[in-house]
């Protein structure tokens, strides 16, 4: 009896330690970026892991003076936003059908756009920018928001799929012996249904749009299209030894996904786990 009790004391203990080492190594380095954006060049060279001796915001002036951040700010917004808006709008079409339909092939298209999601993202951007250069949509925003939609397609899919899935067929039969059509079936018994499982797909579709720098990179040139993350390209060149503005613009990159998953990871995870146990 006393060796199970001190065995139960040990694994509780290695599962905090555990817990504790993941959290450090989670929150540690944005929370040391955030930090040596508030220091001189000269403290970040000489003590890195120091705390400021005076928090400075001359970073954050050099930053916003040298570099067109809101510009940059205003293109992910707005690149985001709307990819996220046709990702989910192609999606959720599609998933019904997959979820409710039957008709020839549908296993062999189920599995190919599950596959999809096994190829690495590298191997489309020649393809892509090929495509993006002939049909003239080459460093314009709209280039990439159909590029972020497209990519996002195979995992919104499989979220939504799984929701819909989930909806008792009773309810939209009901709904037609009663004389509704197949819209106001779809959208006032199965859309509000499944908002959660949208929702979840639309915030991770934003967050990856979000944060997304390969296919900027390559599928933009100039200020007009470019997007927030391909301002740390741009410090890192322009501030080769200033330290201070390169972090606070890391900053300034990194901490609007981080408060929007902050704020809607309870509705993310309790989704994907209900979508999982529907699907």
């Amino acid at each position: 009896m006393k060796n199970k009790g001190i065995g139960i004391l040990v694994s509780v203990t290695l599962r905090r330690i555990y817990l504790m080492f993941f959290v450090f190594i989670s929150i540690g380095p944005l929370l040391w970026i955030i930090m040596s954006s508030f220091k001189t060049n000269k403290e970040i060279l000489s003590s890195a892991f120091a705390l400021p001796s005076n928090f400075s915001f001359a970073g954050y002036r050099a930053a916003l003076e040298l570099a067109p951040i809101f510009k940059f700010y205003g293109n992910s917004l707005l690149i985001s936003i709307a990819s996220t808006l046709l990702n989910i709008l192609v999606v959720s079409m599609a998933a019904y059908i997959l979820a409710r339909f039957r008709f020839k092939g549908k296993t062999f298209l189920t599995l190919l756009l599950s596959s999809s999601l096994l190829i690495p993202t590298s191997s489309l951007l020649m393809p892509i920018y090929i495509i993006m250069t002939k049909i003239g949509l080459y460093d314009t925003k709209i280039g990439l928001i159909i590029v972020y939609a497209a990519l996002g397609l195979p995992s919104s899919l499989f979220i939504i799929k799984s929701y819909f899935q989930g909806i008792p067929v009773e309810l939209e039969e009901a709904a037609y012996l009663d004389g509704a059509g197949f819209a106001k079936t779809y959208f006032s018994i199965v859309f509000p249904i499944a908002k959660s499982g949208l929702a979840t797909a639309a915030i991770l579709q934003f967050l990856t749009s979000w944060n997304e720098f390969m296919f900027a990179l390559i599928l933009t040139k100039s200020t007009l299209a470019r997007t927030l993350p391909l301002a740390l390209n741009y410090f890192t060149s322009q501030f080769s030894f200033n330290y201070t503005a390169m972090f606070a613009a890391l900053a300034m990159v990194i901490i609007p996904s981080i408060l929007i998953y902050t704020l809607l990871q309870e509705q993310v995870t309790d989704s994907m786990v209900a979508g999982s146990i529907k699907g």
